[in-house]
């Protein structure tokens, strides 16, 4: 079929894509390629025959049961189920949907070789169906179905750009009409959203929906987040998490040679990472930097950004003493969010930001003025390329994208600062050179 065609039918998003997934395919394979398509990922013993599910004991939640109940009365308190050796159950082939929903994390294409695998195996007439892209193709209807020919080329391959991914919430009547609509159209036996906490929050408002509807569709949550936070008794770890800590702790050990080769400069490394520091934990233990800055034990210490400035001042003073001036600092990309001045400031921001003209120009001065004193006095203390950051970098919801805010810059300058202080009163004697870094989008895939 031509790409025109297709447009006409599906719409030019999805022609675009199945254009640029025809030139993945025409590419020539390079040996690295080639043998990448050879890896086949180990499976657990349990799963490599048939197996069938036992169910076991009724699930609740961590916390808050009583209100989570009530937000999903037909769906909570499910039992669990544990996979067995043995035959299931005959049944008629299942047409499985699946869709990635938020940012990429490594491992998300094998996701989906794992699901046609399995299905093909257990009956050739299975047939598993991708939306694309994400949550979006779902309320839209766009779909592919997903074979071995074309699922081929991304076996063992990074990036969602199979069948695309988006961070579209399903939250609207008219929403959740239209895929209750696609889902019987395409006669669906299961819907599997491959999401981090936010999708799976939405993957479960779904499935409480489908059971209100007496839809025949199950939903399914494959946890998906670089950050290591999606876990709890069942869930051991999400996937994505270790290979992104692997290449964050390459970047930061490259990062330490060239400091050591160089003698001359300090590294300040910002990780992903907003409300949890796990990759930040994991990337520090395999690379031993010399100073590592844990959000949460900010948090837990109320600490203010001057205290840290100096405990890090300390260690500079201390190295130079050694004859060593240089070093690596690590800190999350979410650490200005924990400091608790800087965390009031923000939540000032927000609100007064969101009944403001997303469109206009911030006025530095005019929302300085609107704060509450204290707020105020933390805003006049910070760069004036950090004051427009947090008032300029913003969601569709007015709220701050502390990963655009340059927290390693402004770590960096507030120690600069602090080691001038120093050096004026004689208490230090060495030079202070920084690079800082945002290890970031680089281990998503």
């Amino acid at each position: 079929m031509a790409l025109d065609d297709i447009s006409s039918l599906f719409g030019q998003e999805f022609a675009q894509k199945m254009a640029a997934m025809q030139e993945l395919q025409s590419i020539s394979r390079t040996p690295l390629h080639l043998e990448r398509l050879k890896y086949k990922p180990r499976l657990p013993k349990m799963l490599q025959g048939p197996v069938r599910t036992e169910k076991t004991i009724k699930t609740s939640a961590s916390g808050d049961a009583e209100i989570i109940q009530s937000l999903f009365p037909l769906t909570f308190g499910q039992e669990a189920v544990r996979i067995v050796p043995g035959e299931a159950p005959s049944s008629k082939p299942l047409r499985i949907g699946v869709l990635f929903s938020g940012g990429p994390a490594p491992g998300g294409h094998n996701v989906i070789a794992g699901l046609y695998d399995y299905l093909s195996k257990r009956n050739p007439m299975n047939k598993l169906i991708g939306f694309t892209p994400g949550p979006k193709g779902l309320i839209q209807g766009k779909h592919m179905e997903i074979d071995a020919e074309k699922l081929a080329p991304f076996r063992n391959f990074g990036g969602f750009h199979l069948i695309g991914s988006d961070r579209t919430k399903i939250e609207t009547d008219e929403q959740f009409a239209s895929v209750k609509k696609n889902c019987e159209s395409l006669d669906l036996d299961g819907v599997v959203v491959i999401g981090g906490d936010d999708s799976n929050t939405n993957a479960g408002v779904l499935a409480e929906y489908f059971a209100k509807e007496k839809l025949k569709t199950k939903v399914i949550g494959v946890p998906k987040t670089i950050d290591g936070d999606l876990r709890n008794e069942y869930v051991e770890t999400s996937f994505g998490y270790d290979s992104a800590c692997k290449v964050y702790a390459e970047q930061i050990g490259n990062l330490s040679f060239d400091a050591m080769s160089a003698r001359n400069t300090y590294h300040f490394c910002r990780l992903m990472g907003r409300e949890a520091s796990h990759i930040l934990l994991e990337a520090a233990l395999e690379t031993h930097p010399n100073f590592v800055i844990v959000g949460e034990e900010v948090k837990a210490k109320n600490q203010k950004l001057s205290e840290i400035a100096s405990a890090v001042a300390d260690m500079v003073v201390e190295r130079n003493l050694k004859g060593l001036d240089y070093g690596v600092v690590v800190l999350s990309e979410g650490f200005i969010d924990f400091l608790p001045d800087v965390h009031n400031l923000i939540e000032e921001l927000n609100e007064l930001m969101a009944h403001g003209d997303s469109n206009a120009e911030p006025d530095v001065n005019a929302v300085a003025a609107k704060l509450s004193a204290e707020s105020a006095k933390c805003f006049s203390t910070l760069p004036s390329y950090i004051q427009l950051q947090l008032l300029a970098d913003r969601d569709p919801h007015g709220n701050v994208q502390v990963s655009k805010i340059e927290s390693d810059k402004l770590l960096a300058d507030v120690v600069a600062d602090e080691l001038k202080k120093r050096k004026k009163a004689g208490t230090y004697k060495g030079a202070f050179r920084v690079v800082p870094h945002f290890l970031g989008y680089e281990a998503r895939c």
